[in-house]
């Protein structure tokens, strides 16, 4: 087929016209997987169809470059610290947003609602990421919106699990009433917050915008530390007492899957 580059041949024809130093080294790479943790020079040279000096020369300047560690012994050679270093780097450059939007539209399908990704900037709440659904809210829940940190189920969600010490500081100044539902008070503030930490969510009701159901559940890195939350905002009309359990599932399911992509990512 033309344009096809077979992964292995018996004579070197298919890499011809390639860039021969590039993708040689790439290929030798690419050899590597669960199953092969190892590969020996007479490996690579039945892989690119060369001789095995020409091969071994090739892990040499792989070694050499720190992407390629040989066996004690001599008994082949294994992945090397540039390759972690790499690695590193690649899941540095993957931010909190990349990993959250699929799962973000995942969830505006699964529920017809807005949904939210939101984190802890000083004393504020910034909106990173907003995917819509069938129903656009007219709200200003948008994309770097700074948002109040006491009112609203991603604001609390977030202050739930806070520092102690920064959540005493911000209850130690007054608090701006939004709607007749916000909680302003803070001995009534720090119940609710306690609440939020023993059921895993929060469910908040007209106290930031005051026709809108806010839904919101933590996302969480290795150490436990909240991160961020994952939240939906859909019309209080819109969405029966009997309806909340099935949405609170569904914004729970997905901060939890988020959170295991952060673990994963090391972010």
């Amino acid at each position: 087929m033309s344009g096809t580059i077979p992964r292995e041949t018996g004579n070197g024809q298919a890499y011809r016209g390639r860039n021969s130093t590039a993708d040689r080294a790439l290929d030798i790479l690419l050899l590597f997987d669960e199953e092969r943790l190892a590969v020996s020079a007479n490996q690579v040279a039945e892989h690119l169809g060369v001789a095995r000096s020409t091969a071994y020369r090739y892990l040499q300047s792989l070694t050499a470059n720190g992407f390629l560690e040989e066996n004690d012994g001599g008994s082949g050679f294994r992945l090397g610290p540039r390759v972690l270093d790499l690695a590193r780097l690649a899941r540095k450059g993957v931010g909190l947003s990349d990993l959250a939007r699929p799962l973000m539209r995942e969830l505006a399908r699964a529920v017809g609602q807005p949904v939210l990704l939101t984190r802890r900037a000083g004393e504020s709440v910034v909106c990173l990421e907003r995917e819509e659904a069938t129903h656009t809210l007219r709200l200003s829940y948008e994309r770097g919106q700074v948002l109040p940190v006491h009112a609203g189920a991603a604001a609390l969600t977030l202050l739930a699990w806070a520092d102690h010490a920064e959540v005493e500081r911000l209850l130690a100044r007054p608090l701006p009433r939004f709607t007749d539902a916000t909680v302003t008070d803070p001995d009534e503030l720090r119940g609710r917050l306690a609440d939020i930490r023993a059921e895993g969510y929060t469910v908040a009701r007209g106290e930031l915008d005051p026709d809108v159901l806010g839904i919101g559940a933590p996302v969480r890195r290795e150490d436990g530390a909240v991160v961020a939350a994952v939240s939906i905002a859909a019309l209080s009309h819109r969405v029966s007492d009997e309806r909340v359990p099935e949405y609170v599932a569904a914004v729970c399911a997905a901060a939890t899957e988020l959170s295991a992509r952060v673990v994963r990512m090391g972010l």
